[in-house]
């Protein structure tokens, strides 16, 4: 996977809106039902490659634009907290990925 085509804002998700022609992975991450606000969501590429990082919004949110294809999003807190998901992504689609730690 290549960075290209990849891009990341500050921490925190808008409003979901449609994705237009864009690939979007976004989600919040929350513990014991409260966001977790001070921490990281990475998006990963094959192999571990590091492609890009946010810092997590007030809301716990975060979102990535990214090429089309498969992904790994490793969330890294404090105390300890580390968690990742498979994702994927395409073109016009949103893909919403919630991460309970």
């Amino acid at each position: 996977m290549s960075a290209e085509g990849c891009g990341a804002p500050a921490g925190g998700v808008p409003a979901t809106a449609a994705a237009g022609d864009q690939a979007v992975v976004e989600g919040r991450v929350v513990r014991a039902g409260e966001p977790v606000t001070t921490g990281y969501a990475r998006l990963l590429g094959t192999g571990d490659e590091f492609v890009a990082e946010v810092p997590l919004g007030e809301d716990g949110g975060f979102r990535f634009f990214a090429a089309p294809g498969a992904w790994t999003l490793r969330v890294i807190a404090p105390g300890g907290v580390r968690a990742e998901r498979a994702v994927s992504a395409d073109y016009g689609k949103v893909t919403k990925v919630d991460v309970t730690v």
